[in-house]
């Protein structure tokens, strides 16, 4: 046997406007914030057909052209994606590179 329990924690709230003013400011202030800026991504060719990212002073990752196709392999050898060209697989890189290490801004050094 089972029972079905609905509960409402919702309450009603009065605020001012000076309150609300406030909390507008706020929510504004933390969707300019909450965008990391990205950090510097750089690419070196190691070898014929291998790329090597540097992002913020840290490997960031690899492409290797493997039969004409470009794979992308993240900061921990993790697969990214298998790309047309190279461009493709940078971007795709650097997107995954920006979403794994937000925190990473400057070079370390």
């Amino acid at each position: 046997m089972s029972t079905i329990v609905t509960t409402d924690n919702r309450a009603e709230v009065t605020l001012d406007t000076d309150t609300v003013d406030t909390i507008a400011v706020l929510e504004a202030q933390a969707e300019t914030h909450s965008r990391p800026e990205r950090a510097k991504l750089a690419w070196t060719q190691e070898d014929d057909g291998e790329w090597v990212a540097n992002y913020g002073g840290h490997f960031g990752g690899s492409i290797d052209k493997r039969d004409g196709r470009y794979v992308a392999s993240d900061t921990f050898g993790l697969v990214v994606g298998d790309f047309d060209s190279l461009e493709q697989a940078q971007a795709k890189l650097a997107d995954q590179l920006h979403v794994m290490l937000p925190s990473v801004i400057h070079p370390v050094g």
